[in-house]
């Protein structure tokens, strides 16, 4: 569970969503909600990963504004210490200053053959191949992480909802219309966030 969230969130209060947007101004709806209803359940979510954020609800709204901004703060500080020192790269050969840096590569014969015959030499073929290849990368991570982000959601909000392990199964399989057909009896809210996180995984692995 996180404790703090540079994303949008959205929380639900049981099956209802009750707001969206930035923790500051959702952790005011839920508290108003949960001051006027103590047995309340909320749940905020990152909007992005989906992963659960943690909000200490504890006292006055002041109070609990005060408790995420020190949180955040104290993130910050973590992220970035005071005093940290940036080391350079030693140069070395290569044409530094357009960002090529020269290092030993080992191959066998034919691969620098096939290499040598590649337009534009064998330095130009190697970095085509590894745009291409940190390109396919990305795109598989994209999908990896919508899949898991609404997954997560979905374990979390659906999981007792009609189809559930039907709709998840035609999710993972890449079935968007059977994903939106199973899940069309679930609660509303819960349904079209789902559809919404459900989508980014279906787009991303066109």
């Amino acid at each position: 569970m996180s404790t703090i969230t540079p994303h949008a969130v959205i929380a639900f209060a049981g099956a209802h969503r009750i707001a969206s947007g930035q923790l500051a101004l959702v952790a005011l709806k839920a508290k108003e909600l949960l001051d006027r209803n103590d047995a309340a359940t909320v749940l905020i979510f990152d909007d992005i990963t989906s992963e659960q954020v943690e909000v200490d609800f504890r006292g006055s709204a002041e109070q609990v504004l005060q408790r995420l901004s020190a949180t955040a703060a104290a993130a910050v500080a973590a992220e970035h210490p005071a005093g940290a020192n940036v080391q350079e790269t030693a140069r070395g050969p290569g044409r530094p200053k357009l960002g090529v840096v020269g290092r030993e590569v080992t191959l066998l014969p034919r691969h620098w053959d096939w290499l040598n015959q590649q337009s534009g030499g064998a330095s130009v073929a190697l970095r085509k191949l590894v745009e291409e290849a940190k390109r396919r990368g990305e795109e598989r991570d994209l999908v990896r992480k919508a899949q898991e982000s609404a997954y997560r959601f979905m374990s979390a909000m659906a999981g007792n909802q009609v189809n559930f392990e039907e709709a998840t199964r035609a999710f993972f399989a890449g079935d968007q219309l059977r994903f939106e057909e199973l899940s069309e009896p679930w609660e509303i809210d819960i349904r079209d966030h789902a559809r919404t996180l459900a989508a980014r995984a279906f787009v991303s692995a066109e």
